[in-house]
């Protein structure tokens, strides 16, 4: 991650105008960082510009990745809101068709059995842990 941040400035400095780049891809990069450095709140609040942008794909033939959802949801867990973090991972498994096999469709059924571990429904974190574990 120590090279995430310097690479993340570059990008923004040579190209302050690219909407995508700057609202969508940087805030996640910067929101992971927030993350690695145990500062899930200041990870969050990089991810609300990402919000009018994170449902849309850039070009026709570029798979969606819904990674500030992702990363969301992962400091949302960080923070222990267990609805919150269920609630994004809940936005990716009902948007498929932009993720398609990317592995974020995976990871949020993981994460979405943590968010229930954390809200104490043993039986949605079953249900989801075996979700994740049957994936093929």
């Amino acid at each position: 991650m120590a090279h995430a941040e310097p690479m993340a400035e570059e990008l923004a400095k040579n190209h302050p105008t690219n909407t995508l780049l700057n609202f969508y891809w940087l805030a996640t990069i910067r929101a992971a960082v927030e993350l690695d450095h145990d500062a899930a709140a200041k990870a969050a609040e990089y991810l609300d510009s990402a919000a009018a942008y994170e449902l849309g794909t850039s070009t026709p033939f570029q798979l969606g990745t819904l990674y500030p959802v992702y990363v969301r949801g992962e400091a949302y867990l960080a923070l222990h809101q267990g609805e919150q973090a269920a609630g994004e991972y809940q936005k990716i498994l009902h948007h498929r068709g932009i993720i398609l096999n990317f592995c974020t469709g995976a990871l949020a059924r993981l994460g979405l059995a943590r968010a229930y571990v954390l809200q104490g429904d043993t039986a949605q974190a079953k249900a989801a842990y075996q979700d994740f574990l049957t994936l093929q």
